[in-house]
C-alpha cells in the first residue's frame, strides 16, 4: 500500500467515525438509557428561602417536598416513604411522574388512524396511568447542573409498543423549584409516530404533613364550572355537567369534608372525589386551576396548569395498609391528589381536547404548585 492510499483510507475512517458519532447525538442514546436502568439515585432540589425538596430518577418521584407554616416552620407537605428503595416496591402513584396516558382509557383500548390499539389493562379491565409499567415505574435519565441546583432534568424513551402504544416517544421532564416558592414542572414530549399522550403529576399532599391526620378539614377551590361524569368503572360517559347545586362546586372555597360523603351517584361511584373537573379556561395559557388552605398550619397551596382539566382525587382507596414515613400508616383520606390533564378516556371521545401527537409536532404543557401562607 503507497503512503496516498494509506491516507485517503484515514482519513475515511476518521470521516466514517465522525459521522457515526453525530449520529449517536442525534438519537436517543439506548447504551446509556440501558446503563441507567435499575440504577436508583436521589436529588436535592433547593432554594433561597430554605424550601427544599428530594426527587428520585425512578419514576421521577418526589420523596419530600418541605415548605414553611405561617410561623415559618419547614415541614414536608407529601405523603411518601423514608427511603428511595421503598418506592419501587411501594405505592406507584406517590410523587410520579405518569404516562404514557394519564388516568383511566376505558377497555384498555382505542383506534388511531384506523387501527385498534390493545393496552395493558389493570384497573377491572381498562387501562390506568399508563399501564403497570408506565412512567412511574422507568429509571430516567437524570441530569443536574451543579450551577442551577434548583432545577433537574429527566429523559425517558418510550418505545414503539410499549405498553401496547404506537411511536417511539422522547420525553422530557424539568422540576424547578423557583425563589418564589413555586414547583415548576415542564413537559416536553416528541414521536415518531402518531401517537396519544397525556403526562401529569400524581404526589399525594397533606399540607399539614404527611400521616398527621385526614384532609377533610383542607379548604379546596377549583375553577370549573363542570366536571366530566362518569360510570360505575369511573369512565367518563361524555357528559360535562354542570357543578352547580352539586357536592362538585368548588368555584368557592368548601372545605374538602364538607360534601364528600353525600347521596350523590357520583360520589358514591368515586367513593369520595375522584373526578376530572372542566377548567375555566378557552386557550393554552397558564392559569390558576385551583387553591388549597389548610387551617391549622396557615399552608396555601395554588395549582396553576396550561392544561384543561384537573383530576381532583381525595385518597379514597388508602387504607393503612401503606406504611410511609416513620412507619406511619397512610388511612383513609389522608392525601389528596391535583392532576393536572387531559381528559380520562379522550382517545375514544373524539368530543373531548385531542391528545393525539403527530410526527414533527411538539407536545408540551407546563404545570405550577405555588406554596404560600395565610393568617
Amino acid at each position: 500500500m503507497n503512503r496516498f492510499s494509506f491516507i485517503l483510507i484515514a482519513l475515511i475512517s476518521v470521516y466514517c467515525s465522525t459521522e457515526k458519532n453525530k449520529q449517536a447525538m442525534d438519537q436517543p442514546n439506548d447504551s446509556t438509557a440501558a446503563e441507567a436502568r435499575h440504577v436508583l439515585n436521589v436529588y436535592t432540589l433547593a432554594n433561597k428561602n430554605g424550601v427544599k425538596m428530594t426527587v428520585t430518577n425512578f419514576g421521577c418521584k418526589i420523596i419530600s417536598l418541605w415548605v414553611p407554616d405561617r410561623n415559618g416552620t419547614l415541614g414536608d407537605v407529601v405523603l411518601g416513604y423514608d427511603s428511595a428503595q421503598q418506592y419501587v416496591a411501594g405505592n406507584p402513584s406517590f410523587g410520579a411522574i405518569i404516562g404514557r396516558y394519564g388516568n383511566r382509557i376505558g377497555k384498555a383500548k382505542f383506534v388511531l388512524d384506523g387501527k385498534e390499539y390493545l393496552l395493558s389493562a389493570n384497573n377491572h379491565g381498562n387501562s390506568l396511568h399508563g399501564g403497570p409499567n408506565g412512567f412511574h415505574n422507568a429509571y430516567w435519565q437524570t441530569e443536574q447542573n451543579p450551577a442551577t441546583p434548583n432545577r433537574l432534568e429527566f429523559r425517558y424513551l418510550s418505545k414503539d409498543g410499549e405498553e401496547g402504544y404506537p411511536g417511539n416517544l422522547n420525553a422530557k421532564i424539568v422540576y424547578t423549584l423557583t425563589d418564589d416558592n413555586e414547583l415548576v414542572i415542564d413537559y416536553l414530549a416528541t414521536t415518531d409516530k402518531t401517537t396519544v399522550i397525556n403526562l401529569t403529576h400524581h404526589s399525594y399532599f397533606n399540607l399539614a404533613g404527611p400521616a398527621n391526620g385526614d384532609i377533610l378539614n383542607h379548604s379546596m377551590m377549583i375553577d370549573a364550572d363542570r366536571f366530566t361524569v362518569v360510570d360505575e368503572g369511573l369512565i367518563p360517559t361524555g357528559e360535562l355537567r354542570k357543578v352547580e347545586g352539586t357536592p362538585f362546586d368548588f368555584r368557592k372555597p368548601h372545605r374538602i369534608g364538607e360534601r364528600i360523603d353525600a347521596h350523590d351517584q357520583q360520589i358514591e361511584f368515586g367513593k369520595g372525589y375522584d373526578h376530572n373537573w372542566v377548567l375555566n379556561k378557552k386557550d393554552k395559557s397558564l392559569t390558576l386551576a385551583a387553591k388549597v388552605t389548610e387551617p391549622t398550619t396557615g399552608r396555601v397551596m395554588e395549582v396553576l396548569t396550561t392544561e384543561p382539566g384537573v383530576q381532583f382525587y381525595t385518597g379514597n382507596f388508602l387504607n393503612g395498609n401503606d406504611r410511609g414515613k416513620g412507619g406511619k400508616a397512610y388511612d383513609f383520606r389522608t392525601g389528596f391528589c391535583l392532576e393536572a390533564q387531559h381528559f380520562p378516556d379522550s382517545p375514544n371521545r373524539p368530543d373531548f381536547p385531542s391528545v393525539i401527537l403527530k410526527p414533527g409536532e411538539k407536545y408540551e404543557q407546563k404545570t405550577v404548585y405555588r406554596f404560600s401562607t395565610t393568617k
